[in-house]
């Protein structure tokens, strides 16, 4: 064969190879010909950071704190991808927004291992599936800033009540509570030995910590970090409250929103919003109460509290077999005593044992209702458990909030043998495997884990696609063994 013949042919098949090779690499997910690229995640990571912020004046109701330095913790896990993301995956980011009295690492990261494919964290769930996602700690609750004369003074915690002709006969003083779970004389009943030293103390800030807006600051500013750290490719994140943070979610997404300016500019951020067991129904503006609002900051809780939880009227118990997984009320406690070192060494009658406390805020509760809800435009997810006995975070409570939203892509989903802690509520037994039917989010023969399994694939689906089960809009139930259907 003539030397230009032969070479012609040699390039000819050289081409031909290397377009194969490209497009046999293209197909296994490689995103260049010297490196590869994932289209899933292969691992998650972990790191905590903190947003410095200066107290905006009258923002808080203790005035003492106004131009003060505080500091917000943020608990992050994102997906990692070990040969790079491919570049036509989506970048998706999730702001997570705890409630009352359990900081965000606990509530969204509960490190209890269920088994090898299933975790009881949302966040790790979350990141699994190409998420990344963020949980504060909001003003006042674990590592965030709680001040010297705030929530780290434990002479601010509760005294005694006044007595019933309004007069104070203590010289360290009384207090009053317009709310039933701020107790009263927690000095007295947690702290007296330890660290108090047997006598009670005077406060050092005679007012409630917080109040609704405090946290929606905290929330705002979460949301440039989440966009700035995690790029999302639409440049937005979803926002997710649980409990208490539905309300702060709620009030976030508030347009009216007269305390604090700018609320159309974050909510052009937010593509989605979650309420999971969200509280509904408190007033529209801060309005003080006739008795007066809570004079103390520090409301404090013990491991019962914690596991309180969980709780379900009896008989539900007995028949939503293995809803308190094994080991998860002792690890949620585990964390919070982690999140408050300083909450760890109080309480008891020895200081050299101290049984612990778990220190969170005082506050005014206000800015999520039916008038709030209604010119609401954010596509939403109401999902709740209907076995859930906590006041204002009822079945019925979510049945008005989703008939309230005034967005019209919304979708309600109620899940049966699921309480107030269904992010980390499990099944076990016969009625975990359907008798017809498969559970949402499982793949095909396995059993129902149980709620948090069907949270979590709920949640995902919403933020990447605005969905459940594909609808946009609709009630949805999920029964005892973790099979979706249409609700009447």
């Amino acid at each position: 064969m003539p030397r230009k013949c032969w070479l012609l042919l040699l390039s000819v098949g050289m081409i031909a190879g290397a377009l194969a090779s490209g497009s046999a690499r293209a197909a296994d997910g490689v995103g260049s010909a010297d490196r590869r690229c994932d289209r899933t995640p292969t691992d998650v990571g972990v790191e905590e950071h903190y947003l410095d912020f200066t107290v905006p004046p009258g923002l808080m109701p203790d005035a003492q704190f106004d131009g003060r330095a505080a500091k917000i913790q943020v608990h992050r896990v994102q997906p990692v991808y070990a040969h790079g993301k491919c570049p036509n995956v989506p970048s998706r980011a999730a702001v997570l927004v705890h409630g009352r009295s359990l900081p965000g690492t606990p509530v969204f990261d509960l490190r209890q291992p269920v088994s090898r494919d299933e975790t009881l964290s949302m966040q790790r769930a979350l990141a699994r599936a190409g998420i990344d996602t963020f949980a504060p700690s909001l003003l006042g609750y674990a590592r965030s800033t709680r001040f010297d004369t705030g929530l780290d003074d434990p002479g601010n915690a509760s005294l005694r009540p006044y007595l019933p002709d309004g007069s104070c006969p203590y010289p360290e003083g009384c207090d009053r509570s317009h709310l039933p779970f701020f107790r009263l004389d927690q000095q007295g009943s947690l702290l007296l030995n330890n660290p108090l030293g047997g006598e009670r103390a005077a406060h050092s800030s005679n007012s409630r910590f917080g109040r609704t807006d405090v946290w929606v600051r905290d929330v705002r500013q979460v949301i440039d970090d989440a966009i700035a750290r995690a790029r999302p490719t639409d440049g937005k994140v979803t926002l997710v409250g649980y409990s208490l943070g539905g309300t702060t979610v709620g009030r976030t997404l508030y347009a009216a929103n007269p305390v604090l300016p700018g609320s159309d500019a974050v909510i052009a951020k937010v593509n989605r919003a979650v309420f999971s067991s969200s509280l509904f129904g408190t007033p529209t503006e801060e309005a003080a109460p006739a008795t007066g609002f809570t004079s103390f900051p520090t409301n404090l809780t013990v491991r019962a509290d914690s596991d309180g939880a969980w709780a379900m009227p009896h008989d539900r118990d007995v028949a939503c077999t293995g809803h308190t997984v094994p080991g998860s009320q002792e690890q949620m406690w585990t964390q919070l005593m982690e999140e408050d070192p300083v909450g760890r060494s109080w309480g008891g009658s020895d200081p050299a044992r101290p049984t612990g406390v778990n220190r969170t805020p005082t506050f005014s509760s206000y800015g999520w209702n039916s008038t709030v809800a209604r010119q609401q435009t954010t596509p939403s997810l109401v999902i709740d458990g209907l076995d859930d006995t906590t006041p204002m975070a009822t079945p019925a409570d979510s049945r008005a909030l989703y008939d309230s939203l005034g967005t019209s892509r919304k979708v309600l989903v109620q899940v049966q043998c699921a309480s107030h802690a269904m992010l980390w509520e499990g099944c076990s037994g016969s009625r975990c495997t359907p008798r017809t039917g498969r559970p949402y989010g499982i793949p095909a023969g396995r059993v129902w884990p149980g709620p948090h399994a069907t949270v979590q694939a709920a949640i995902t689906e919403w933020i990447k696609n605005g969905t459940f089960t594909g609808a946009t809009t609709g009630r949805f139930t999920v029964d005892e063994s973790g099979v979706a259907h249409p609700a009447p």
